[in-house]
């Protein structure tokens, strides 16, 4: 049996957002810093620049999967395993790992307990999954953690375009099923645009998708018809989705 002090109820914590069996901590001000950087740290507090941390509940019906490294503290009755299931599996995770951008093992907590994330100053953004059809694709290095009843896999673009012309990696992290996970993001969750295509296109000048249904199909595309046009119009090349789905968009690189 353990009891946590000072940490929900702590003035300069926010428990900002809970979703399933995680609660967004963000701290108010980092009071741990030195006279030289406490008039910068100030100023970044109030324009929202702040650490934050996911703590997660762990029990024995619901466990949490963790990126590699991004465990802090656990308290209680908690083991991490590798979540491997066979040397086939091994590899399988291994090659999705180099080709995606993500740690290809990711360590799994079952047991009954809670668990602290390292903090970060990117803004934590909880994803309800099963609102997102067959799957939710995330945009490389985004992913912190999800609930262990997700599937986990590595999906390809639809083109090799995708990754040579657009500058883009060719294979992505699929989440797919029912439940929760969290993603680190350079713009917080109140400033995403949230965009539903039903049967339609959407064009992107640049890398602003944050994620998008696993239906809908990706590729890149010059903007105009031909290279000539894409000249005359000062794009060049665009992120392109099409189909039924959705897409969270950052309004800023």
């Amino acid at each position: 049996m353990f009891t946590i002090k000072n940490l929900k109820e702590n003035t300069n914590i926010i428990m900002k957002e809970t979703a399933g069996p995680f609660t967004v901590c963000e701290h108010i001000q980092d009071r741990s810093l030195d006279p030289v950087n406490a008039a910068a740290e100030y100023y970044s507090s109030k324009m929202n620049i702040r650490q934050r941390q996911l703590l997660c509940q762990v029990t024995v019906q619901e466990g949490n999967v963790l990126q590699a490294g991004a465990m802090q503290w656990m308290a209680g009755d908690v083991a991490a395993t590798s979540g491997i299931k066979g040397v086939g599996d091994f590899f399988g995770k291994m090659i999705g790992g180099s080709v995606s951008g993500e740690a290809g093992i990711k360590p799994e907590y079952a047991g009954n307990g809670v668990i602290m994330s390292e903090p970060t100053y990117k803004h934590l953004l909880t994803i309800d999954v099963s609102k997102w059809g067959s799957g939710i694709v995330v945009e490389d290095g985004m992913f912190l953690a999800c609930t262990a009843r997700l599937k986990r896999s590595i999906v390809s673009r639809k083109s090799l375009s995708s990754a040579v012309a657009g500058n883009e990696g060719l294979f992505n992290l699929c989440l797919s099923g029912t439940g929760y996970a969290v993603l680190e993001s350079v713009c917080p969750a109140e400033e995403l645009i949230e965009i539903e295509l039903d049967r339609d296109v959407l064009k992107i000048d640049g890398s602003l998708a944050v994620a998008w249904s696993a239906d809908l199909e990706f590729t890149v595309e010059k903007a105009g018809r031909s290279l000539i046009g894409s000249a005359a119009s000062g794009e060049g090349l665009v992120n392109v989705y099409k189909g039924t789905g959705k897409v969270l968009l950052a309004p800023v690189a």
